[in-house]
């Protein structure tokens, strides 16, 4: 690996809309246009907020072609996963055919390797890779945790440069930020603030689809250190953010965003909308943000 990238500021791991079955790139191209405006750093495309798992390969390069095509030239990290190294890196390889800003790879899925495993994962594929890597630290979707001392080795290798922290540990999380070899990104919206408020570069964050503008505020405020004016501008999320989050995601959040007249509200199976209720409970939710502004 070979230049530094900077991993700061708010990026949207991008829903994946879906009609009739099939991914609707309509829809994306007028979501990524829309969300361009907002501030943000970039997107993330084919992450789990994308709903992934669920697409084939081809898709998923038909989704990422369909990002960057409408991205007007912010960047855009692709989300990876896999437990199958050989063919983990021969993915890695076609995506260097495209002009991304980085990989999202999380720790291997349902085996749940040593951490001696991890770092032979995550070097292998920060060996073979010739754009930067940010490490996806999510252990209530992979069953393995990355311990701090793995996080530290891996950051000395030129290729990895960042991690999203889902990890749940503020102990680990604040040593991570102390030392500063990796950038850390908030992986957790509920964490934004506090991650950012002690040094953190920035979020990947599935609620700031709505809301965008404010989300962003707030980091910029927290970067200039306007601490109160940042914590008002961020208390008035928080209910929504939870909100995003109690029926899995990203099924609230393409509740909203069917309402708000971008996408058809439709999953792939084994997904499913989120119920009625919730659903108006989210609408009601960041209507009630946008009446206080």
């Amino acid at each position: 690996m070979q230049n530094s990238a900077h991993f700061s500021g708010l990026w949207i791991p991008l829903i994946t809309p879906f009609s009739h079955g099939a991914v609707d790139h309509p829809a994306l191209a007028k979501l990524v246009q829309h969300l361009c405006t907002t501030g943000i750093a970039g997107f993330v495309a084919c992450g789990s907020t994308g709903e992934a798992a669920a697409l084939d390969k081809e898709e998923q390069l038909a989704v990422l072609d369909t990002v960057l095509q409408a991205a007007e030239g912010l960047p855009t990290v692709m989300g990876l996963s896999g437990y199958h190294l050989p063919h983990t890196l021969a993915w890695v390889k076609t995506l260097a055919t495209r002009p991304l800003a980085g990989l999202l790879v999380p720790t291997p899925h349902y085996i749940r390797p040593s951490q001696a495993g991890l770092l032979q994962w995550f070097h292998a594929i920060a060996d073979a890779s010739a754009l930067p890597l940010i490490v996806y630290d999510i252990p209530y979707r992979t069953g393995v945790r990355i311990e701090l001392d793995t996080l530290r080795q891996l950051g000395r290798h030129p290729g990895i440069q960042a991690i999203k922290d889902c990890g749940g540990d503020a102990a680990k999380t604040q040593a991570l930020l102390a030392e500063g070899q990796l950038q850390v990104l908030a992986g957790e919206d509920g964490q934004i603030f506090s991650t950012a408020a002690l040094g953190g570069h920035g979020a990947i964050a599935a609620s700031a689809h709505v809301q965008t503008e404010r989300f962003v505020r707030v980091l910029s405020l927290l970067r200039s250190g306007q601490l109160a004016q940042a914590r008002a501008c961020w208390r008035p999320l928080l209910p929504l953010i939870e909100a995003m989050f109690a029926e899995p995601n990203p099924a609230p959040l393409k509740a909203l965003l069917a309402h708000q007249g971008f996408i058809t509200n439709e999953l792939r199976s084994p997904m499913t909308q989120a119920t009625q209720a919730h659903a108006e409970r989210v609408v009601q939710l960041c209507a009630a943000i946008t009446a206080v502004e």
